[in-house]
């Protein structure tokens, strides 16, 4: 069964993208511009649920900052969260990162906390890290929250899909006085003091079609934009030109605008230890392997970099590899004398070691990098650090009255 998912949410992707073709990918297509419609209603109306108060968002006395998108993935989230709880981190904060953990594994017994018994322990969310150190393998973790405990030392990272609940535990026994809400924006039953939204440069609002789901991969109208404190630009080769800046300037005209870069730093080896410099992909025959949303901007940037490649399998994104893909993978790699297998970061925590490792897996370092808007993010960080002027209830309303959602 799990296969025939993976089956069905790729040929999906590729209808979606246009890359799938023929009658039947044409009629899907009508289909789902149908279904859009209706994804589109249900939008409007569990937002307005929020706006006229029909539904509370809860207030946990802390700092909320949610870093999120209009798209489903492909923005660059995950190195975004965690530029962001470091800067935090390093300026005095106590960070807990809240995620869902999409698509981890449910834990085959309850983690053990303090002096809880089972029961006791069953209604806990997942501790991937208390600060300290890391608690989690990375199928029950999730991909993204492993890879984030894995590179932050001192932030806490906690899993579950009732976020109201995995606040409570990292504010009452963590000791967490900021939360960062991975993939926040849709998820409006905690209030978010502020909104960073992540717009990729090459796909503002997803798909040509900037339809919303499924017929598109927006998951609010782009109008919706108008909730973001703060807008991130992401994945620029160069500053935005001034029609994509006008376009984010009609639909929220007040947030703060920055634009990075995900910058390659280095290659490290998945089994083992050991780091390469860039410099080495150059002229090099590649092998790139990939379960994330956009595959193709991972093999570009190989490609950029100066890697000859010349294969690239990918698969659904979050995908669990099994170790017969690997080994079958690996034996190709074998027989088309590759020099180097370079997969993702999010990826190679999910790799798992093939029965012969007769190519080096190295995973491709990715940091974001402020291009423009170097002052915003300050300014950012510091309106987090410095006590507040108001309650987090009265920006809550504030917000609420301000910004139209649902409309």
């Amino acid at each position: 069964m799990g296969q025939v998912a993976d089956d069905v949410e790729k040929w999906a992707a590729d209808v979606i993208f246009g890359r799938a073709r023929g009658f039947g990918a044409s009629v899907t297509r009508i289909v789902f511009r149908v279904l859009s419609h209706i994804y589109g209603l249900v939008v409007r109306l569990r937002l307005k649920a929020y706006r006229q108060h029909w539904k509370e968002q809860v207030q946990l006395g802390t700092r909320i900052i949610s870093v999120g998108n209009l798209t489903v993935g492909g923005t660059g989230k995950t190195p975004v969260v965690e530029l962001l709880a470091r800067a935090l981190h390093k300026r005095g904060r106590r960070v807990a990162i809240l995620s869902r953990g999409y698509k981890s594994r449910k834990l085959d017994e309850p983690q053990q906390w303090k002096d809880l018994d089972a029961a006791d322990c069953e209604a806990l969310p997942k501790i991937v890290s208390d600060g300290s150190e890391v608690r989690l393998a990375a199928a029950y973790a999730g991909d993204e929250p492993y890879m984030l405990a894995k590179n932050l030392e001192g932030v806490r990272v906690v899993v579950d899909k009732d976020r109201v609940n995995g606040g409570r535990f990292a504010v009452g026994e963590l000791g967490a006085d900021t939360l960062v809400l991975d993939d926040g924006l849709q998820y409006l039953s905690l209030d978010h003091e502020y909104d960073l939204v992540l717009v990729d440069q090459n796909a503002p609002f997803g798909t040509e079609a900037r339809a919303l789901l499924p017929r598109g991969t927006l998951r609010e109208p782009a109008r919706n934009l108008c909730r973001a404190s703060h807008i991130m630009i992401t994945k620029c080769r160069k500053p935005s030109d001034s029609e994509l800046l006008e376009l984010l300037r009609k639909y929220n005209p007040t947030a703060e605008i920055m634009q990075a870069t995900h910058a390659p730093k280095y290659l490290e080896r998945v089994f083992g230890s050991g780091r390469l410099p860039l410099e080495k992909l150059r002229g090099k025959y590649v092998a790139a392997i990939s379960a994330i949303a956009v595959p193709e901007s991972f093999e570009n940037l190989l490609k950029d970099l100066g890697a000859q490649v010349e294969f690239h399998r990918t698969f659904v994104d979050h995908h669990p590899f099994t170790r017969r893909e690997v080994d079958r993978f690996m034996t190709r790699c074998i027989e088309r004398d590759i020099e180097l297998i370079v997969t993702t970061e999010k990826d190679a925590v999910r790799f798992p070691q093939p029965g012969e490792l007769g190519v080096d897996v190295y995973f491709l370092r990715i940091e974001v990098e402020l291009i423009e808007g170097q002052d915003a993010w300050d300014r950012f960080i510091d309106q987090i650090v410095q006590p507040r002027e108001s309650q987090p209830s009265d920006l809550a309303e504030e917000r609420l009255l301000l910004n139209p959602i649902g409309s």
